[in-house]
Order: structure tokens, then sequence, then C-alpha cells
């Protein structure tokens, strides 16, 4: 997905960028573990603009494959992120100090829900922000290539 030299874009969010820098800077030596859970950085291409971003997110695990899930907090939008994965599932992942790509696709049904009680074992507040939110929240599996 990437080519050597290519920008990545971090969030705009500042306590994420910082969060992001310091986790690509230490190999995911810090960053990885955060407030009691495990983050990735997911890294997809820009549906517009067609720029590399870059995003920290919660994940769990099923099988080989990582879950992720597209809260943005219970706003009434999908995240960017989201929507750039819909738009082109290549991704790249990092978990730690291993950097993969893998294939991004929104779980549903049965799958979905299974996965989305995992995640909300994992980060409880998944729960509050459905509730703040009209749309489904996405449930995102991501498969290592």
């Amino acid at each position: 997905m990437t080519n050597a030299g290519e920008p990545v874009y971090d969030s705009p969010t500042k306590w994420v960028a910082d969060h992001i820098h310091e986790y690509v800077e230490s190999e995911g030596e810090k960053g990885h573990h955060w407030r009691g859970t495990n983050v990735l950085l997911l890294t997809t291409r820009g549906r517009n603009t067609g720029n590399l971003r870059r995003s920290a997110l919660i994940y769990g695990r099923h099988g080989d494959s990582y879950v992720v899930v597209a809260s943005k907090g219970g706003h009434p939008h999908h995240p960017a992120w989201y929507r750039n994965l819909v738009a082109d599932p290549r991704v790249e992942l990092q978990v730690g100090p291993e950097v993969l790509p893998a294939t991004a696709r929104p779980a549903d049904g049965a799958e979905r829900q299974e996965l989305w009680a995992q995640m909300a074992r994992i980060w409880p507040d998944y729960d509050n922000y459905q509730k703040r939110t009209d749309r489904q929240i996405p449930v995102v599996v991501l498969e290592p290539a």
C-alpha cells in the first residue's frame, strides 16, 4: 500500500497525532498499550485526496484477523478512515513493532453481533456511543494479506 517516501498524514486531532507519533517513533513500544487496551495504527488511502491517512484505533482479535470499531464517539457520521477503507479496502496496519498489509471488510449479520459484543467488552463505551447515534456503528475486520 505505501510507497517509499510517500508522506503519511496523521489525525488532525493533536492528542491522537501525538499518540501516533510516539507509537511510530518507538516502534510500538509506547502507545500500543493505552488505557487498559491495545491500539493499532491503521493506514488508509484517502478516497478524495489519494493521500495516505493514519489513525490509532483500539483493536481486538478474531482468529488471525484484527477487529476495530468505526465509532467516532457516537457521531452521526462515519469516521473518514472508515469511508476511506470502504472505497479502497487495501490498508496497512502497525501492531506494536509489526507493520503488515491487510484487507478491510465491514462485518455484518451474526458476525457483526459477535464482534460488537467482543469489542464492547474491551471498550464498554462503544455501547454508549451506539446510543448517541441513529447509524449502526460499523465493526471492521482487518485480514492480514
